[in-house]
């Protein structure tokens, strides 16, 4: 089966991966703030929302594969969180197809280590991975608040991550796992420095989750990098902060060889 994809508006071909645990359903707020200068192209990733009976493993190749057979060559792709780590595996991967690499609040590596002292705790993802089995529904919850944290809309994305969580069913446990499983073990940064297409590293300013330094960081091992801060965003500043996310979106797409 395929993935469930949807397209909304004309112009240039953007591509939208949502983070664990959700679908493209929570990007609304930023279609709205796109759609009148992009073709944007919003997919649901293995396992999670309308794609949860798709067949496709949770694995970086597998569904990197699965979307770029559905959406246009030479699009822009937006990763917000783990979808960072599918548009970036995509950009290494499929680089005539990639044309602009968008990481949104999403980093080549999420965990800490003595070479990358911005990361999570490991600990962070094991310990959701192994509450998933005791309270599932908890445990979803705790995520979505850590998500939220240190945004200045901070209640208002908590009601929105919660609000669309479920929207389109529950998320499987098997495919939370194997989620939590490449936040943990991902480590892509030694694709950096041969990224043959411009890319946008996009923060959220108080972000919990992935320290913008961290996106900074990576940011300067890529040959035609630029970075940019949200001022007041969290972990999913589109939520809260669309327009400026939309514009620098805008602003990045300018500069992409068509």
């Amino acid at each position: 089966m395929s993935l469930f994809h949807a397209v909304h508006g004309q112009g240039q071909p953007l591509v939208l991966l949502h983070g664990w645990a959700m679908h493209a359903g929570i990007f609304a707020p930023l279609v709205d703030a796109l759609v009148a200068d992009f073709q944007v192209h919003l997919v649901d990733l293995p396992g999670h929302g309308r794609s949860a009976d798709a067949g496709v493993p949770l694995a970086l190749d597998a569904a990197v594969d699965a979307v770029a057979a559905q959406v246009p060559a030479r699009a822009i792709w937006l990763g917000w969180s783990l979808g960072g780590l599918v548009a970036l595996q995509a950009a290494v991967k499929h680089p005539g197809a990639v044309r602009g690499l968008v990481m949104l609040a999403a980093s080549p590596r999420f965990v800490r280590g003595d070479d990358w002292p911005t990361g999570m705790d490991p600990s962070v993802f094991r310990g959701f991975g192994s509450e998933l089995g005791r309270d599932y529904r908890g445990t979803l919850d705790r995520f979505l608040m850590l998500e939220a944290q240190g945004s200045d809309h901070v209640r208002d994305e908590l009601r929105l991550l919660r609000s669309e969580v479920f929207a389109h069913g529950e998320p499987g446990a098997d495919a939370l796992r194997e989620g939590l499983r490449l936040l943990e073990e991902s480590d892509l940064r030694a694709n950096l420095p041969e990224l043959a297409m411009p890319s946008l590293w996009l923060a959220g300013r108080r972000d919990r989750l992935v320290s913008p330094a961290a996106m900074q960081a990576a940011a300067g091992l890529a040959p035609d990098a630029r970075f940019h801060e949200v001022r007041h965003g969290g972990h999913a500043p589109f939520l809260t902060h669309a327009d400026a996310v939309a514009g620098a979106l805008r602003d990045f797409a300018k500069d992409c060889p068509p």
